[in-house]
């Protein structure tokens, strides 16, 4: 399951943006995984083609792609050296996929910014200052022992202390972790540091309820900060009110609320989107009687690979794969036309899934 983690400083709409995820993204009672923390809130990736193939199969249940939002608490200046509760900030952010980093860009004077004025820009130095931080205590540690390894000749620990040394560079001068592109054969040992300034970041822009669409001059300032530090990171403009106003509502009622305001997604949908992009996902699905299903993979997955985010058995034992385009599912009304006409195509262990692909695996127990 993808895994994002919220960051922001305090009195930025985090905990608005959150407390809508959790309430807005409620799970159906069908998602096997519905018990999750209280710092958790999962929401549905929308994609108007499960529910078109759910109309041609009429399953028993239909199953979306989901993220998972974690809400990292405790990031204020000096998270690094554990102000506030920082070394539980530096802990949870470990572990996610991606960061959304909110950033204030409406003006209230009823609501105080910690930091006095509004600046965006400002805000996202204070939070990449942290990360790159504690990013260079952990690799200065590292490398330490890396260089000590080294001197006996170990092939492995070389290769460490060489990718460490760039990425205690980059930081030193200031640059994220992700500044520094490793070979094919360093790779591994980079991905192994799990540094936070290595994952990508989208940017929550939140603005006024009226600037979602007409613009805003802090969301510009921001961009341009993202162009001169050759930044590509995607801004999501939101407003953290029209989020918790649209948890309110009935599901049914949401579509003309956003309507209403010009839009026709909501800013959490537009995050999940906009993730997928960041971090080159897509989906494929499985569309059978009992349960028509979303399945996120990365973009140049092969079938086996695609078969292993159902069950690693179904990796292991892979045979092939019964593959439909989802035009050509949806244009022939499902499995059998398929097959009949020769558009149900088997496919074997090369074979790169595409985006929308309806696929049933064939697997060795």
């Amino acid at each position: 399951m993808l895994r994002l983690g919220i960051v922001g400083l305090p009195n930025v709409g985090k905990s608005t943006l959150f407390n809508a995820l959790t309430s807005a993204g409620a799970l159906v009672a069908n998602y096997p995984f519905a018990t999750i923390e209280p710092n958790t809130g999962i929401v549905q990736v929308p994609d108007p083609r499960l529910d078109v193939l759910a109309g041609i199969v009429s399953p028993e249940r239909t199953v979306p792609a989901v993220v998972e939002f974690v809400d990292i608490a405790g990031l204020v200046k000096g998270a690094s050296e554990g102000e506030g509760l920082g070394n539980q900030f530096l802990a949870n952010i470990r572990e996610v996929d991606a960061i959304v980093h909110v950033v204030r860009c409406f003006e209230d004077p009823d609501v105080q910014h910690v930091m006095g004025a509004v600046d965006p820009v400002r805000d996202r130095e204070i939070i990449n200052i942290e990360l790159g931080l504690a990013d260079l205590t952990s690799v200065e540690k590292r490398l330490d022992k890396a260089a000590r390894a080294a001197k006996s000749g170990d092939p492995q620990a070389r290769l460490e202390q060489r990718v460490l040394e760039q990425v205690c560079d980059a930081l030193a001068a200031g640059r994220p972790a992700r500044a520094v592109t490793p070979s094919d054969e360093e790779a591994a040992a980079y991905r192994g540091f799990n540094l936070l300034t290595a994952k990508p970041v989208l940017y929550a822009a939140n603005v006024a309820e009226d600037e979602i669409t007409a613009g805003n001059p802090h969301v510009d300032a921001l961009r341009t900060a993202l162009a001169r530090d050759a930044e590509t990171a995607e801004i999501v403009p939101f407003s953290a009110k029209v989020e918790a106003e649209l948890a309110e509502l009935a599901p049914e009622d949401r579509a003309e609320f956003l309507e209403s305001l010009g839009l026709t997604e909501s800013g959490l949908d537009r995050l999940a989107h906009a993730a997928y992009h960041l971090l080159g996902l897509q989906s494929y699905f499985t569309a059978g009687e009992k349960e028509v299903r979303a399945w996120t993979i990365h973009r140049g997955d092969k079938a086996p690979a695609a078969a292993g985010v159902i069950h690693s058995d179904f990796e292991k034992g892979f045979i092939r794969a019964e593959t439909v385009a989802y035009e050509e599912f949806v244009r022939l009304g499902g499995w059998k036309a398929a097959r009949e006409q020769g558009l149900a195509r088997a496919e074997g262990k090369e074979y790169v899934v595409r985006d929308g692909d309806v696929m049933l695996f064939r697997f060795s127990g």
